[in-house]
């Protein structure tokens, strides 16, 4: 891939790990329940399980692609559906203003592997990230892809995604840093919304 597509594609894996939900959440409270250092192992569990998510969703597409020529147009149509859909998700929620709660404080207990597996399991079993991945993967996957570009992408990804879920987890959550973040997460949303609605014209263009 070109370095501007390697940027691209770090800007959204940047985004979209900044973006709050489900695994933020999960880091937030681990931190919070189990200290600073549940809170960066389950930064780290997030980290290689998104990198292995992100790989195998690569591999996957790239093999598909070799396999029949038809389903790159399938691949790309249904990428721009999805990427219009998470574009108005998330200047829906945009528009909403910031989040008031990431979810509740419940402990998970003092065990730091606990919190590996936690963060781990979440970048796994996720949905709204593999309909994320099929979407994202779609401009930048082509039939003769090296398996080096798919493992960077996976590579890429981890890095992204676990040094901003440890950052959370040492940084973030002192203070009044994360009613911060918080109160930013309508903008981190309207951001991810029109890069969605921008990754859905490239595509169209690229029919």
């Amino acid at each position: 891939m070109e370095p501007s597509a390697w940027a691209a594609l770090a800007t959204v894996f940047t985004l979209g790990a900044m973006s709050p939900g489900p695994s933020l959440a999960v880091v937030l409270r681990n931190t919070m329940a189990g200290g600073r250092s549940q809170g960066i192992s389950t930064g780290i569990g997030h980290g290689i399980g998104f990198g292995i998510y992100a790989f195998l969703a690569a591999l996957g597409i790239a093999t598909a692609l070799s396999a029949n020529e038809d389903v790159e147009i399938f691949l790309r149509g249904g990428g721009v559906l999805i990427l219009l859909w998470l574009g108005v998700t998330f200047l829906r929620h945009a528009m909403a203003g910031p989040k008031k709660d990431l979810g509740s404080d419940d402990s998970h207990g003092p065990s730091d592997r606990v919190g590996f597996a936690q963060g781990f399991s979440i970048a796994l079993l996720n949905p709204k990230i593999m309909a994320w991945m099929l979407a994202l993967y779609a401009p930048f996957i082509e039939v003769d892809s090296s398996l080096e570009t798919l493992l960077g992408m996976g590579l890429l990804g981890m890095v992204i995604d676990g040094t901003w879920y440890v950052t959370v987890a040492t940084v973030l959550t002192a203070g009044d840093r994360v009613e911060m973040l918080r109160s930013k997460a309508h903008v981190i949303d309207g951001a991810m919304g029109l890069l969605m609605f921008f990754f859905a014209y490239i595509l169209v263009n690229g029919f």
